[in-house]
């Protein structure tokens, strides 16, 4: 196995940085897109009395008329940006934790047997990893995610909306206790399977194209070791749009219960617990409403994977070189 160590600087700390980097620059790209989205997902056909059907430019419409529609269109920023950017920062740190730990664990077991050396992770240990990443990230982000989806679900001047992350967070506090913060928890641990779905598939990917262009760079005779090491971007672009494709399309109706289960007056509006959202939405929209959301959502979805990535890897490869340290490969 060959790993990667940084002069001065931890592994962790340079996934960490990188991954809010990535996180935040992401989230100021396509917040638009997810309000549109959210709105979708907690969208009740039979709760309302407008006869025109939800539709991503409906919404857009509606946003861009307002008297501020730059605000009305990035309303809820804060805990997007900051429960991005966290859960990015801390996903990566987890994940390159339990990489390590579990790499270590693969390697004291080959040892007591005949295989000896360093583990070679498989897609199963990725995925594991990111499974394990998930559910931490996932607990110490879900309040985040709570104010989030109620702020972006209702417009500023509409009744119960919260004006404010801070007022948000004392309303809450006040109306349903510590518990409130949680609404939705289970789901969301459910859900923490697209990271791991997503990661499974591009981490393996990443590997095989890093060593297939190491081979080409070999068989021109170059030794220059400058980006060629690296992941370009445009294979940045293809392997994180394949990698989020296949994860969104297993997981995206955890999603869409999550939306409702973390709304406002969640268990009146869509019913009691896990099992009651999942019954009305069947009842009412069948399977179309497990997906409610998916367009607009894939359009935010590509645009905010491609940021991410590339700017994950960039910081994370340049990140040592701004501050004039050098990449010592170990194997």
């Amino acid at each position: 196995m060959t790993d990667t160590k940084y002069a001065g600087l931890s592994p962790a700390l340079v996934e960490t940085v990188a991954g809010l980097s990535a996180g935040s620059m992401a989230t100021l790209a396509v917040h638009p897109l997810d309000i549109v989205k959210t709105r979708m997902q907690v969208y009740r056909s039979t709760y309302t009395s407008s006869p025109t059907p939800l539709t991503t430019i409906a919404i857009l419409r509606a946003l861009l008329q307002t008297d501020r529609p730059v605000s009305a269109l990035y309303r809820g920023l804060t805990p997007n940006l900051l429960g991005n950017a966290t859960s990015w920062a801390s996903f990566f740190f987890f994940k390159s934790r339990f990489e390590r730990a579990i790499a270590c664990i693969r390697s004291s077991a080959t040892r007591d047997g005949q295989k000896r050396g360093n583990h070679r992770l498989t897609p199963l240990d990725f995925f594991l990893a990111s499974l394990l990443s998930g559910i931490a990230t996932q607990l110490l982000t879900n309040p985040i995610w709570v104010l989030k989806t109620r702020m972006l679900a209702l417009d500023a001047s509409a009744q119960g909306a919260y004006p404010s992350m801070l007022s948000g967070a004392r309303q809450l506090l006040r109306d349903e206790g510590w518990k409130g913060f949680y609404r939705g928890l289970g789901v969301g641990m459910l859900a923490v399977s697209h990271g791991a779905v997503q990661f499974a598939v591009y981490e393996p990917g990443r590997r095989l194209w890093v060593a297939a262009a190491e081979r080409v760079r070999r068989s021109r005779g170059t030794s220059e070791s400058n980006r060629e090491a690296a992941l370009s971007n445009e294979a940045t672009v293809v392997l994180s749009t394949v990698s989020k494709l296949v994860a969104g399309t297993v997981t995206y109706p955890l999603q869409v219960l999550r939306s409702r289960l973390q709304y406002h007056e969640a268990e009146r509006v869509f019913g009691r617990g896990l099992r009651g959202v999942v019954g009305q939405l069947w009842r009412e929209e069948g399977v179309r409403g497990f997906y409610r959301g998916l367009v607009p959502g894939v359009v935010r979805v590509m645009p905010a994977t491609w940021v991410t990535f590339l700017v994950y890897e960039n910081v994370k490869w340049y990140l040592p070189r701004w501050i004039g340290e050098r990449e010592i490969r170990v194997v």
